[in-house]
This record gives structure tokens, C-alpha cells and sequence, in this order.
């Protein structure tokens, strides 16, 4: 019989779960609260949310780097706190979106806003650990309940996009529990860590069960981050979601699969295994090009900007490409200035969205024709946002660009460096043209746009701060840059 082994809470450090468990804890009050009592106010559940991702944010900064915690699963490093404090913020400023002037059918459901805090706890998890298990853990909890908040839009076509994400969800989790299977084979861990240590002692021999391994998990993330060739669905969801929804999706789940892309191709990369470089090369490569040539063609602006967020994903890919300090420090700079111009774009479109059906499209670029001569400061805003976007300066994004840019050159990446310059440079045509139906045609005749009938004072606040920060992104680059770098230093990446 095995003697009872003592464990020690002090050697737990309990403390690295509390930012996820003040994130359970709110989505379970919440639910508690509509037994309670049903048929309770919105916004009382919003206040909620949003109180529980404050705590949330507040228990991140109260812990300590560098540390281990309950039987080593959970990691808090620099880029464990990093992915959580745009987690955590991203989810914050988008929920406050939900004070929309129109009841949409899922804001009435209490269930809506705990699966948003359960989904905030697994996307924490997932970034918080090098453990191959709780990463998974984490994975499928944020993904299950995002499935479950698409569909609750009640409408067929976001029936049809739960549906969609549902399946290459499933999908991605098969390949990342494969490649997770093969990895723990070849190291006898789970641990990311042991697994380097353990595969760079061996040589990655066998080779071919490294190679198996290495395409499940870029299979699996390439879904998950929505890389070319596995982004099929990003249009159809971004399309049957919420413009609020789709806004998140484009920020939140993409860091979190960042951070674990960075750890898991870290020790590959610096190995200098040649054709795990190439794979990795063609992938931002393509993603980058062939997203802005398919957003080229779009007829609406929500499916022109879900091709934009690949992009942009393709963009700040190249970091992990790159692999160096510099570039890992430019991913989060890019993402934190890609968090609030994308949540001012996503915003101008939600604050135009009306309940009655629209068509297939709800934002389609004629309807922003001629905005300028009907509400001037909604065109000037969705112009300050696309043109941010397109990198063009003195607007926070282009800062980003040049980071990024500027991390390639400095490792030697010209040729990528030039690819990223060039598609840059394309994206500028497809964000102009809706700045050219606003400016340069007419209003459609017997058809009313009001291009604010959705916004509250709440959704114009966040519109608003969203437009400081894009607009006056220079004084706020230099904080952040140091916060990152600091971070980044920290964690040993």
C-alpha cells in the first residue's frame, strides 16, 4: 500500500490560479443569480461580467513572475501575463459592446455572459501553462462555449457558422491531442519545457515522428489562429456572428494561441531544423498574401475585415518565424495596438447594426455610401480606424507595422521583411474603399442608414477610446514597448 504523500498549500501557490478562478467564479454567480430570479435585466449581467473581469485583471498584476504553481501545470511568466492582460482587456472592452440600444436575442440570456467569463478562464489557462494537458483543457473550454455564444444569435446564418466552428474545432482538437500523443512518446513528458530539453538531447530522432508531430500542432494552431490553408471558416463565422462577437474573436482566442505557438516552436526553430523553418516561412507567407487578395474582392465590410484579421494574424506569425527577443517583444506591441483599432472598426459596425433583416450582409459598402453628408463623425471615425489599419502614420498601427518590419530586418529576414512591406501596402486599397464610398458617393436614395441607431452611451465610450488610442498612439508606444519588453525579457523567450 503507498504511504500518503503531504502536500503543502504554500508549495501549490494557489495564487496562480486565482485570476482564472475569480473568472469561474463570476460566470457561476452568474448563473446562481438567474436561478434566483429570472427574467432580470441585461444589464445586470454586463455589470457583472464586467465587474469579474476587473477583479480578474487585478488578481494578474497582485501575481508573482517566474513561477510554478499547483503540481507545476500552471507557468506565470512574462509571456503567461502578457497573453492574459490582453485577454482579459480585449474581453473587457468588447462585452461593454453589449449595452447596445437593441435587445439581440442572446443578451437576454444569462447563460450568454457565463460561458463569455467561462470561455475568459480557458483562454487564461491555455497561456498560463507549458503543460501540454491544461493547455488542451483550456483550449476546449474557451472553444465549447464560444460555439455555444455564436448560436445563440438565433439566426440561420449563425446557426450555420456555430456549426462550422464546431467542426474544424473538433478537428483541430483531434490534431492537437495527436501531436500532443507523439511529442509525449518521443519525451515521456507533457511538460513543452522537459520536451525540448528532452528532444534536443536526442537529436529529434526519429525524425519522422518529430516531422508527424510538428504538422499535427501547426495543423491544429493553424485552425485555431485561422492560417492559410485552414481559415476556410473565418468568413462564414465572422458573417453569422455579432459584429461584437466577430470583433472578439479576431483579437482574444488568437493571442492565446500565439503564446502556446511560441512555446511549442520555440526549441524547433532555435534547433535550426530546416524544414520546420520552411513550413513556418510558407505560412506566413501565404497567409499574409492570399488573405488580402481575397479581401480585395469582398462586397461586405465584416467579411472584408475577418480577411483583414488573417492578415494580420500572418503579420505577427512571422515572430514566432523570427524567434528572437526583438520579435517577440513586436508581436505583443503589434497586438496591443491591433486590440483597439480593430475594437473601433468592429465597434462602427456594430453601432450600426439594426435587428431587422438586412439581406444576406449586414454592412455592405454601399450602405456607408455618402456617410460623410449624413453623419460626418461616424466617417471620420471608420476612416481613422481603416487607415490605421493600413499601417498609415501618425496612427497607432503603423508603429506596429514597423516593429514587426523592423525585427525582421535586424534578424536578417530581408526578403520576408520586403513581403510584409508589399502586403501592407495591398491592404491600403481594400481599407480605402470604403473610405471612398464614404467620401466620394452618393447617399442611396430611399434607404436610411443611421450609422449609430445601435450605440449607447457605453458603445460610444468605447468607440471614443478606441479613437484616442488610434489616433494618438505615438505617446502611448514607448509605455508599452517597455512594459513588453520587460515581460518578454522575464520570461526567458
Amino acid at each position: 500500500m503507498l504511504a500518503p504523500v503531504n502536500v503543502s498549500l504554500d508549495s501549490l501557490h494557489i495564487e496562480t490560479l486565482i485570476p482564472m478562478l475569480i473568472a469561474i467564479g463570476g460566470a457561476l454567480v452568474i448563473l446562481v443569480a438567474d436561478l434566483a430570479k429570472k427574467n432580470l435585466d441585461k444589464s445586470l449581467y454586463i455589470m457583472m461580467t464586467v465587474i469579474f473581469l476587473l477583479l480578474d485583471l487585478g488578481a494578474l498584476f497582485q501575481t508573482d513572475l517566474n513561477q510554478h504553481g499547483f503540481f507545476d501545470v500552471m507557468l506565470v511568466d512574462g509571456l503567461a501575463v502578457l497573453g492574459q492582460l490582453i485577454v482579459i482587456l480585449g474581453s473587457l472592452l468588447f462585452v461593454m459592446l453589449s449595452f447596445s440600444k437593441k435587445s439581440f436575442h442572446e443578451y437576454l440570456y444569462a447563460e450568454y455572459f457565463a460561458f463569455y467569463l467561462f470561455m475568459v478562464a480557458g483562454f487564461q489557462f491555455m497561456v498560463a501553462s507549458d503543460n501540454l494537458i491544461l493547455i488542451f483543457v483550456g483550449l476546449e473550454t474557451s472553444s465549447l462555449a464560444l460555439y455555444t455564444m455564436i448560436a445563440m444569435h438565433n439566426r440561420a446564418t449563425a446557426l450555420e457558422a456555430a456549426v462550422k466552428y464546431f467542426t474544424m474545432g473538433a478537428l483541430s482538437a483531434g490534431m492537437f491531442a495527436f501531436g500532443s500523443m507523439i511529442l509525449y512518446a518521443l519525451s515521456g513528458s507533457v511538460e513543452i519545457s522537459k520536451i525540448a530539453e528532452v528532444m534536443t538531447a536526442s537529436g529529434f530522432e526519429p525524425m519522422a515522428l518529430v516531422i508527424v508531430a510538428t504538422i499535427f500542432m501547426i495543423g491544429a494552431f493553424g485552425f485555431k489562429m485561422a492560417l492559410v490553408p485552414f481559415h476556410t471558416w473565418v468568413p462564414d463565422i465572422y458573417e453569422g456572428s455579432t459584429a461584437a462577437l466577430a470583433g472578439f474573436m479576431s483579437i482574444v482566442p488568437k493571442v492565446a494561441a500565439l503564446v502556446v505557438t511560441m512555446r511549442l516552436f520555440e526549441f524547433l526553430l532555435q534547433s535550426e531544423i530546416v524544414w520546420v523553418e520552411i513550413m513556418i516561412y510558407a505560412l506566413v507567407v501565404l497567409t499574409m498574401t492570399l488573405a488580402n487578395i481575397w479581401a480585395l474582392v469582398q462586397d461586405d465590410v465584416k467579411r472584408m475585415l475577418a480577411y483583414s484579421s488573417i492578415s494580420h494574424t500572418g503579420f505577427v506569425m512571422a515572430a514566432v518565424l523570427i524567434g528572437t527577443t526583438h520579435a517577440n517583444s513586436a508581436l505583443f506591441i503589434y497586438w496591443f495596438l491591433f486590440l483597439f483599432t480593430n475594437l473601433g472598426a468592429f465597434a462602427m459596425l456594430w453601432s450600426s447594426r439594426s435587428k431587422r433583416n438586412e439581406g444576406r450582409y449586414d454592412h455592405t459598402f454601399e450602405k456607408f455610401s455618402g456617410l460623410i453628408k449624413t453623419m460626418p463623425l461616424a466617417a471620420f471615425l471608420i476612416a481613422i480606424f481603416m487607415l490605421s489599419l493600413a499601417g498609415v502614420p501618425p496612427f497607432s498601427m503603423f508603429f506596429g507595422k514597423m516593429y514587426m518590419i523592423s525585427s525582421a530586418v535586424t534578424s536578417g529576414y530581408m526578403t520576408l521583411a520586403i513581403i510584409m512591406a508589399l502586403n501592407s501596402a495591398i491592404a491600403a486599397y481594400y481599407y480605402l474603399k470604403i473610405i471612398f464610398y464614404m467620401f466620394f458617393k452618393e447617399p442611396l436614395a430611399n434607404v436610411e442608414v443611421d450609422p449609430m441607431g445601435n450605440a449607447t452611451l457605453s458603445v460610444k465610450s468605447v468607440i471614443g477610446m478606441a479613437a484616442f488610442f488610434t489616433i494618438f498612439g505615438i505617446f502611448f508606444v514607448n509605455p508599452i514597448m517597455e512594459m513588453v519588453t520587460y515581460f518578454v525579457y522575464t520570461s526567458g523567450y
